[in-house]
């Protein structure tokens, strides 16, 4: 079980320029732990798309960091939490292609892609919470089978 050093930061999520400070937060937190380049930029790339669900579809939050340790190994975990309108089906956000927007529907599982450990809970009316870690120099999860 991961030990938690504390939250580092809890950042709005209310304007696109909120998401801006987001991946810049995220992207200097990863560097001062120690995350090499294609690692920082998965990372941010995951918490840019999740940054971006929970001010277009939860209506603003906030995201949280934290640097986690693990068997003597330094993780950061980011939690985006919103009081939106919640995801009605879960499994169907996660699958590839889906998308209640006009985007390109990878957010959610193209996020869960780029970290190490994912996990989500929604509950309809009641907002979403999306909790993620990636690991310093842990190779990446294998990919699920379709």
């Amino acid at each position: 079980m991961p030990t938690t050093a504390g939250a580092q930061a809890r950042l709005p999520i209310r304007s696109d320029m909120d998401l801006v400070w987001v991946r810049q937060h995220v992207r200097q937190a990863a560097a001062q732990l120690g995350f090499g380049l294609v690692d920082q930029t998965k990372l941010v790339t995951a918490a840019s798309e999740l940054a971006r669900n929970t001010l277009v579809y939860g209506g603003g939050g906030t995201m949280e960091t934290e640097t986690v340790t693990e068997s003597g190994t330094q993780g950061l975990r980011l939690t985006f939490s919103d009081e939106g309108p919640g995801i009605a089906d879960l499994e169907q956000a996660l699958s590839d292609g889906f998308t209640s927007g006009g985007g390109l529907g990878m957010g959610l599982g193209g996020a869960r892609r780029l970290v190490h450990d994912f996990s989500i809970e929604s509950d309809p009316g009641a907002g979403t919470t999306v909790r993620v870690t990636s690991w310093v120099g842990r190779a990446p999860r294998p990919r699920e089978e379709s």
